[in-house]
């Protein structure tokens, strides 16, 4: 069978690679062709990834309405060699503000349509769930607690667990230890206090000036930050400045894996460094009124994937508008070595992992979605 996958984003780039892995075991004959990037590219073959997400991402208002007309363009480009390709199912990878667009046309066009990795309806924008419902034909879910949320929108999804643990599974082996890390990135003996501050320019921004206060506060600890390559170094500098924090680029799971605990802006990096077993606090610092509007705006009662996941608060949650670091500072004592959180947050990882379930997602997911095909063929 013919597949057809639109990933637009790094993360989409893992999964979908993964899942193209998966599809090739369950359908040996399958053919592709897919937006997505280098991890696509080296599972479905470089010939068939028509465009990178380096063309494709644009994060942020500001740079969404920069680039409409290029916005544009592409989709029509993309319509257009789905169309040529006539795939027996256009498989949707997050990114939802092109993908639900894809999704529309592709259900004019009689073109049947997988989503996977749900968009994040149940925090924001939840008016898309009536678009999910119109214009999908089946949605497959990664986190547990959207097999409540979705039926009750009139959506039966299909969950076989998350593809993030088949992705931390692949990397866990080759992690270097602490004192590896250590030396390969010029460290001192003080234990590490790995800070995830994001992956967009904004949330830098926002969130290292108070991770640079924090850091402070712990010279018995040394911070390292876990930059990423597609944001200039100058940026995490600048708001380093003044601190003792270190800096290391694309080494995010070898940070977490050296580190004793972390400090981590909300997002998918929650998780992930719960997978990977590192007591976290999740900080993150907007604008006032944003803070002020969260209890009337945000479908979820915490914003961390993990609390949502275990249906619990089992990782503090900082959300503020200003730089104050006193309630960071107890969160982050308390989940050090000898801290009074630390050995219930790594007992609760380890529920969260069962509720996550275990590698192999990735294959169990194509298995599915190759049966959903056969059913049609039949």
């Amino acid at each position: 069978m013919k597949y057809y996958l639109l990933a637009g984003e790094p993360s989409g780039d893992l999964h979908g690679a993964n899942l193209i892995k998966g599809l090739l075991k369950a359908d040996p004959e399958a053919e592709f062709r897919f937006w997505g990037g280098d991890l696509m590219a080296a599972a479905g073959g470089r010939d068939n990834l028509r465009k990178h997400y380096r063309e494709t991402s644009f994060f942020g208002i500001v740079q969404v309405l920069k680039n409409l007309g290029t916005i544009r363009r592409q989709m029509r480009e993309c319509q257009a060699d789905v169309a040529e390709f006539a795939p027996d199912v256009l498989i949707l990878v997050d990114y939802p503000g092109f993908n639900m667009k894809m999704a529309r046309w592709a259900k004019e066009h009689g073109i049947r349509t997988f989503y996977y990795i749900a968009p994040k309806v149940w925090a924001w924008r939840e008016w898309r769930v009536k678009a999910i419902r119109r214009y999908v034909d089946r949605l497959f879910i990664i986190f547990p607690f959207e097999r409540t949320y979705f039926p009750k929108h009139g959506i039966e999804p299909v969950f076989e667990g998350n593809p993030l643990a088949d992705a931390i599974e692949a990397r866990r082996a080759s992690l270097p230890t602490p004192d590896e890390f250590r030396r390969r990135n010029g460290l001192d003996e003080r234990p590490i206090i790995a800070l995830l501050a994001g992956s967009r320019r904004g949330e830098i921004r926002a969130n290292l000036p108070l991770m640079a206060l924090l850091s402070k506060r712990f010279p018995e600890h040394q911070f390292v930050v876990a930059g990423v390559a597609w944001i200039d170094r100058a940026l995490y500098e600048q708001h380093m400045a003044g601190s003792d924090i270190r800096y290391v680029c694309d080494q995010t799971y070898e940070t977490l894996a050296a580190a004793e605990a972390a400090v981590v802006t909300s997002g998918t990096a929650t998780l992930e460094t719960a997978l990977l077993g590192i007591p976290e606090a999740v900080v993150y610092r907007t604008v006032w009124w944003q803070v002020w509007l969260r209890p009337y705006v945000l479908k979820v009662p915490w914003v961390s994937l993990v609390n949502l996941n275990l249906g619990r608060e089992c990782v503090a949650e900082l959300i503020q508008s200003d730089l104050s670091v006193e309630r960071a500072e107890q969160e982050l004592r308390a989940i050090v070595a000898g801290g009074s959180k630390r050995e219930k947050m790594l007992a609760d990882f380890d529920e969260l992992r069962t509720v996550i379930g275990g590698p192999g997602a990735s294959d169990r997911f194509a298995e599915r979605m190759v049966e959903e095909l056969k059913k049609e063929i039949r």
